[in-house]
């Protein structure tokens, strides 16, 4: 049954015999960004494909190999999948991407076309998905204030493969930077995957800060002028917003806390440090999160009541002038019976003592009501 599955998986990762590296004839279309070799933490030119570059780095026995991907298909990536003996469960999470942010440890699986050699044969494979995000504010109207991707990296003994889902999220500066510091690259790709780790989480504090001033600018519109004014629409919005910017980093805890302190063969102690850094960056976003929360909570339920007590307000005015109005009122409904007999009816001064009797009881209620604060 074994060798049955192994010659399954044989031909689902068949290598084909296509040259790669000649663009019109390549399988892998536009979705390889970069692929670049690095020895000793300094870049090395790479004229050839993935094959080549990988071929290189065990043949010297040092160095690893990075490869940039962009929303690969599976049959981009079943050629990546088949020259670092990706496992298949690993593989379909990458490229179907909607994962949950997660580290997972895999075996390299059969068949490797160019296998490794003594102890790195067993470091296995670190499967790791975190969420992009990136603030794009009100640029897009009211629809959207945290934009999401996903990237996936596969962190091997000498290779580095990223997968981005995404309009964002791009490693090219973080490569340009990594470049610049020889030393930590020459630490191999535990190192990449600690830049990359630390890259996401600083977007994560990035757009935490961001979304402070729109929680502030809630507060201000609803403390600061009249509640009416106050948008419910964006609160509501923004709490929306720090529910999907909690699914990015509320997962992403734990993992994160496992590579600082567990004993992974992929991370070495020298890197365990970086990642406790990072853990606590983590933690911190987290806090922000919860904060906002409750605060964009109480900022609603205050914005409610405001609206209530304006509302109740607004009764009692209403309330009061119908009060003066039905003295008027009432007196008028009164002369206006068809009777012979009525008092004052012929008298001369009838008309004026009426009048002012009804301006008299209109000012004396109102008088009354200002003094209660309902008018």
């Amino acid at each position: 049954m074994i060798r049955r599955l192994r010659r399954a998986m044989r031909r689902a990762y068949r290598r084909p015999t296509v040259d790669l590296s000649h663009p019109a004839r390549s399988p892998l279309g536009s979705s390889v960004v970069n692929c670049v070799v690095y020895e000793d933490g300094v870049r090395r030119p790479c004229t050839g494909d993935a094959h080549d570059a990988l071929r290189e780095v065990r043949k010297q026995g040092r160095g690893f190999v990075w490869i940039g991907l962009h929303e690969p298909t599976h049959a981009e990536f079943a050629v990546f999948a088949a020259l670092f003996g990706l496992h298949p469960l690993a593989v379909e999470d990458a490229v179907q991407a909607h994962q949950r942010p997660k580290v997972q440890r895999y075996e390299l699986t059969e068949p490797a076309e160019y296998p490794l050699e003594g102890g790195r044969a067993g470091a296995g494979v670190l499967f790791t998905v975190l969420k992009t995000c990136r603030y794009v504010g009100h640029e897009r109207g009211t629809s959207e204030i945290v934009d999401t991707g996903e990237l996936m990296v596969f962190t091997g003994p000498d290779f580095v493969i990223t997968v981005r889902h995404g309009r964002h999220g791009s490693l090219g500066p973080l490569r340009e930077a990594l470049e610049e510091r020889p030393e930590r690259l020459a630490k191999g790709p535990a190192a990449v995957l600690h830049a990359i780790a630390d890259h996401v989480v600083d977007d994560y504090l990035a757009v935490a800060d961001a979304v402070q001033d729109d929680v502030d600018d809630a507060e201000n519109a609803v403390f600061g002028g009249h509640p009416r004014q106050a948008d419910v629409g964006q609160i509501h919005l923004l709490k929306r917003e720090l529910l999907e910017l909690r699914r990015a980093v509320g997962p992403l805890e734990r993992p994160i806390r496992a590579l600082a302190s567990s004993p992974l063969p992929s991370v070495g102690p020298q890197i365990r440090p970086y990642f406790r850094d990072v853990a606590d960056h983590v933690a911190r976003v987290n806090d922000q999160i919860g904060t906002y929360d409750s605060l964009l909570d109480s900022i609603l339920q205050a914005h409610l009541a405001q609206v209530t007590v304006a509302q109740n307000e607004d009764m009692r005015k209403i309330t009061a002038w119908a009060a003066i109005v039905a003295v008027p009122t009432m007196v008028c409904g009164v002369y206006g019976m068809n009777f012979d007999h009525m008092p004052e009816l012929r008298w001369t001064y009838g008309y004026p003592l009426v009048i002012g009797v009804m301006v008299t009881a209109c000012a004396l209620i109102h008088r009354s009501f200002r003094r209660n604060g309902w008018l």
